[in-house]
């Protein structure tokens, strides 16, 4: 019987997002490609270290206990650039943390992003900005991971997870507003079409997802009184009030949950991360991550008029 991956949370892994691969990556772009097979053939029993999305990876999959084994939630897959060879230090690095993961796809200098559907991938994450983008101009959920590998707190056995709005959950339309005709009009075109919602972003499916999975949680907290529900997902978002309505009401409107909510109005989103601490936070604009990504796992979604090239030459140009 094949195994099938329709009802299940699917997430492409890049190595450079689950590992930190700075040593080895370092090898390849100074000495070349066969100098970068030599030093991971070398280098095969040494365990990789901790990447950015370890520890969301470690608890996503860690939710498979409230499943049976030959049956688990969620499933997490391996996208790699690496060819075969090389790609044994990361499945073996994979092993040496316990990792329950044991599915890849090594494709030697390939991009490995365009088998997503086929795989029924809600999300890929990556380091690799190229793939990510050209991921994302085709329609499909991936984002670059940027920041620190934080402590894995093996006590915290939470999985915290936060996600700006605007070009990650819903589409651009209405930053596409704000861009071109300030802050009031937009208030105005969002109190206006406060009762209709956004169409959908790049990561609403996966947003959906997760909702699934604390739907199974609160199953078994019924059957068990002393389970700790582990799932916590918040928006935090530049709008405020009255452009809130709409944000709440959209995420009504297709049938998703989130359990917190922060309206920041222009508040630095780094402040809030401090003491909210995510495990991993997706935004669409570079120029907030520039602060989140400092102490927090952050994720690049390159959605919308915002990350189109000439405007994120222009935004570079100024900072």
């Amino acid at each position: 019987m094949s195994y099938e991956l329709a009802n299940r949370l699917v997430i492409g892994i890049a190595s450079s997002a689950l590992f930190d691969l700075a040593e080895a990556d370092a090898v390849f772009r100074e000495q070349g490609e066969e100098s970068y097979r030599a030093y991971q053939e070398e280098h095969l029993h040494d365990t990789l270290g901790k990447g950015v999305a370890f520890s969301f990876i470690r608890r996503l999959l860690s939710l498979n206990d409230l499943s049976s084994p030959d049956d688990p939630l969620v499933e997490v897959i391996v996208l790699s650039r690496n060819d075969p060879d090389t790609g044994l230090r990361v499945m073996r690095s994979i092993q040496s943390h316990g990792l329950p993961i044991s599915r890849a796809i090594f494709m030697q200098g390939r991009s490995p992003y365009h088998f997503m559907p086929a795989l029924n991938m809600s999300l890929f994450l990556s380091a690799n900005e190229t793939d990510v983008r050209e991921a994302v101009a085709l329609g499909l959920p991936a984002g670059r991971v940027l920041g620190p590998a934080t402590a894995d707190e093996a006590d915290d056995q939470d999985l915290r997870i936060a996600f700006d709005f605007d070009g990650v959950l819903a589409d651009d339309a209405s930053e596409r507003v704000y861009q071109a005709d300030g802050i009031e009009v937009f208030r105005s075109h969002e109190t206006m079409n406060a009762a209709t919602p956004h169409d959908p972003g790049p990561l609403r499916d996966f947003l959906a997802s997760l909702n699934r999975l604390q739907q199974r949680e609160e199953v078994q907290r019924a059957g068990d009184p002393d389970y700790k529900i582990r799932v916590h997902v918040s928006l935090v978002t530049a709008r405020n009030a009255p452009a809130h309505e709409r944000a709440v009401r959209s995420l009504k409107g297709w049938g998703v949950t989130v359990n917190d909510a922060f309206f920041l109005g222009g508040i630095d989103k780094s402040t809030i991360m401090g003491v909210l601490k995510p495990h991993i936070f997706f935004d669409d604009q570079v120029g907030h991550l520039a602060g989140t990504s400092l102490n927090t796992p952050s994720v690049h979604v390159p959605f919308g008029k915002m990350n189109e090239p000439d405007r994120v030459e222009s935004v570079e140009a100024r900072r």
